[in-house]
């Protein structure tokens, strides 16, 4: 697992439109949310996408750009983000490669198969890239607000 102060580690993914999303967009400019979620369109990732949409001009009033992170593809974050009307970039790791990097996979067994999910968790990171704040076994209700505290206090 990744730890308060350690360097973020660089990533470039597409978006819900197919365009090419890199850290270094963000690193050195802006502050970051990068939030992992397991699924599009289940309802812990509905509550907790709608909540950072719904205070995503105070996220940008703070300089903040926020990024919500699956597995799931293009398309499917493109139907995500319409219909709900989210706000947040979200990115499309379908090959795990950043999940990877921030360690949030875990095994977990269902049906007599093991496999890989994503445990929801967040990243607060500063405009250097370092990261300030580390969120793990996240739950969706309110999630964002306590996300916009720690961002208000660095």
């Amino acid at each position: 697992m990744l730890n308060v102060n350690d360097k973020a580690p660089a990533f470039e993914s597409p978006n819900s439109d197919m365009t090419l999303i890199k850290s270094s967009d963000y690193f050195g400019h802006k502050k970051v949310v990068l939030f992992f979620y397991p699924k599009d369109n289940t309802p812990g990732c509905i509550m907790e996408a709608v909540g950072f949409t719904d205070n995503i001009d105070t996220f940008e009033e703070q300089d903040v750009v926020v990024l919500g992170v699956s597995m799931d593809d293009c398309q499917s974050h493109g139907t995500f983000r319409d219909k709900h009307g989210l706000e947040v970039i979200l990115l499309a790791d379908i090959n795990g490669t950043i999940c990877n990097a921030y360690d949030v996979l875990k095994e977990v067994e269902a049906h007599n198969k093991i496999f890989q999910k994503i445990q929801r968790t967040t990243y607060i990171i500063d405009k250097k890239g370092i990261i300030r704040h580390v969120l793990t076994e996240v739950k969706p209700k309110g999630h964002a607000d306590e996300v916009l505290a720690l961002v208000e206090a660095l």
